[in-house]
C-alpha cells in the first residue's frame, strides 16, 4: 500500500467526511490504501443502510440460478394468496418492478408513514397495504418499505430467511461473517443500533423476517469482498456463487431517477452504463463502488450522519485520479 500517495485523500476525510468508518480501495488483486477512523478497525461492523438492498439482488440471483424462482415479469401477489385487493391493476405490478424501484405507492411515504411502519409487526403486510395501482413502470425510490415485499418473496420460495439463505450461499464461501437476526423494540435500540460498531446482524420485524432495505451490518473488507465478487463475474476462488448472467442483467439500466440524474439496475445504481461502473450506497455515505473498466472496488462504510458530503463526487473527483496515476 502507498499510504504517502493517499495521505491527501486521508486529510479529506479528517476534514470533511467525519462520519467514516473505514475505507478500503484495491485495484485488480492489489490493496492500494486501508484506513480506518472513528476508534474504528478492520473488524467493526457498521449499519451499511441502503447497501442492503443491494446484497438481496444478489441473493435473487442466486436464487434464481437454484429454481426456487419463477419469471421476474410474474405478479408479487401470487406470493400473497391471504392478500386481498380491490383494484385488479395492482395483479401487474412485478417482482422486476420491486427490483428496479419502479412500484407505486399510496400517496408516498411522509415522516409519520414511515414511524407507523416501524411500528408494525409484520413490515411486509404493512407495505402490501400501501401498492398503489397508478403509474406502474414509474421509477419512485423507496428507501425503506419496497424491499421487505422483496425479503418475504424470497423466504417463501427457498423456506429459509434472507439472513440463512446469505449465510450459506454467499457470506458463508467469501469469509463473511453475519452473527444473527436483530430485533429491534424500540426506538432507543434502533439508535444504538446505527450508532454501534460491534453488533453483527440483520434487522427483522417481529415476524422474523429479514428487513429488505436496511438493517444488515457489515465490515468495510466484507464490502470489498462483495465488489471484487461482481468483479471477478461472480466467482470467488474460481467458484461461481452469483450467475454471471444475473450480474450482467443487474447492471443494466432498467430505470431512470432524473432528479439525481442516475440509471438504475436490479437495486443497485448504474454510474455510467459504457464501462460500466456501479455502486451500491447507504444512508450516511455507505458506499461500495466498482469500475469495471479499471477494475478498482472502493468500499466505504460510516456512521449515520445527515446532509453527508457527495461520497461520489469524492470518489470520483479525489481518489480516481490517484489511482489511475499507479496504472
Amino acid at each position: 500500500m502507498n499510504e504517502r500517495l493517499f495521505e491527501s485523500v486521508q486529510q479529506e476525510i479528517e476534514e470533511n467526511h467525519t462520519n467514516i468508518t473505514g475505507m478500503i480501495i484495491q485495484k485488480g488483486d492489489k490493496r492500494l490504501y486501508e484506513h480506518y477512523f472513528n476508534d474504528c478497525h478492520q473488524r467493526s461492523t457498521i449499519h451499511v443502510y441502503s447497501i442492503s438492498k443491494s446484497i438481496l439482488s444478489l441473493l435473487f440471483g442466486i436464487a434464481q440460478q437454484e429454481g426456487y424462482l419463477e419469471d421476474l415479469e410474474g405478479s408479487i401477489l401470487s406470493y400473497f394468496p391471504n392478500h386481498q385487493v380491490k383494484n385488479e391493476n395492482l395483479q401487474k405490478i412485478t417482482v422486476k418492478n420491486l427490483l428496479t424501484m419502479t412500484t407505486p405507492y399510496k400517496s408516498g411515504f411522509p415522516p409519520f408513514t414511515y414511524l407507523r411502519y416501524f411500528m408494525s409487526h409484520d413490515w411486509t403486510k404493512f407495505t402490501l397495504k400501501r401498492l398503489a395501482g397508478k403509474q406502474i413502470g414509474q421509477f419512485n425510490y423507496t428507501p425503506l418499505v419496497g424491499p421487505d415485499i422483496l425479503s418475504a418473496i424470497l423466504a417463501q420460495s427457498t423456506g429459509q430467511s434472507p439472513l440463512e439463505f446469505a449465510q450459506k450461499k454467499l457470506f458463508a464461501p467469501l469469509g463473511i461473517h453475519v452473527e444473527k437476526a436483530i430485533y429491534l423494540k424500540t426506538a432507543k435500540e434502533q439508535v444504538i443500533f446505527n450508532k454501534s460498531t460491534t453488533t453483527s446482524g440483520w434487522v427483522v420485524d417481529a415476524t422474523g423476517l429479514n428487513a429488505g432495505g436496511w438493517g444488515l451490518t457489515l465490515a468495510t473488507d466484507d464490502l470489498l469482498k462483495i465488489g471484487q465478487l461482481i468483479l471477478n463475474k461472480g466467482k470467488w476462488h474460481g467458484v461461481p456463487l452469483i450467475p454471471e448472467e444475473w450480474l450482467n442483467e443487474m447492471q443494466q439500466p432498467h430505470s431512470y431517477w432524473a432528479k439525481e440524474q442516475l440509471d438504475y439496475g436490479y437495486l443497485w445504481w448504474i454510474i455510467d452504463k459504457s464501462k460500466p461502473i456501479i455502486a451500491a450506497m447507504g444512508d450516511g455515505g455507505n458506499v461500495l463502488y466498482i469500475d469495471q473498466e479499471q477494475e478498482v472496488v472502493i468500499a466505504i462504510t460510516a456512521l449515520f450522519k445527515e446532509n453527508v458530503t457527495d461520497r461520489l463526487s469524492f470518489i470520483q473527483q479525489t481518489i480516481m485520479p490517484l489511482i489511475e496515476t499507479q496504472v
